[in-house]
């Protein structure tokens, strides 16, 4: 049987059963689409799409939207490789907010701690010293 005689004997079934009726089929209209609604803007949008729209276009779509959702590695285990390359590159702005997400993606302070305390051996005392004074702020607020 061919699909589309499969088609039109299923159709038929429906129509003989009373489960569809061709005055149903005819009066029913489609639901009228729901407006989208629109979508709060990104992290990246807000600190940067005013100035810079492409980079947050870039950044929501190519390294959030595809290099973190890559399957070879966990968000939480790409989350401590993160902040391990940014307290090695000393760049507490960018840490702030990967300390955060870090935690969200179910990274344990106690491991983040432990984290700045082997790159200061590695990536220089002064490395670690800023990222404990940005982690204090991120995991211990006021």
């Amino acid at each position: 049987m061919s699909p589309l005689t499969r088609a039109l004997f299923a159709a038929a079934c429906l129509l003989s059963a009373g489960q569809v009726t061709a005055a149903h089929a005819q009066t029913q209209a489609p639901a009228p689409a729901q407006p989208a609604t629109p979508k709060p803007p990104s992290r990246a949008q807000q600190l940067m799409g005013d100035i810079a729209p492409k980079l947050a276009e870039l950044t929501d779509t190519v390294l959030f939207g595809d290099i973190w959702e890559r399957p070879g590695l966990s968000r939480r285990d790409r989350s401590l490789v993160t902040v391990s390359a940014l307290i090695a590159m000393n760049r507490p702005d960018q840490l702030r907010s990967h300390l955060a997400l870090a935690r969200q993606n179910g990274v344990k302070e106690e491991e983040l701690v432990e984290a700045i305390t082997q790159l200061a051996f590695y990536t220089g005392w002064p490395n670690a010293v800023s990222a404990v004074a940005v982690a204090r702020d991120v995991l211990r607020p006021k």
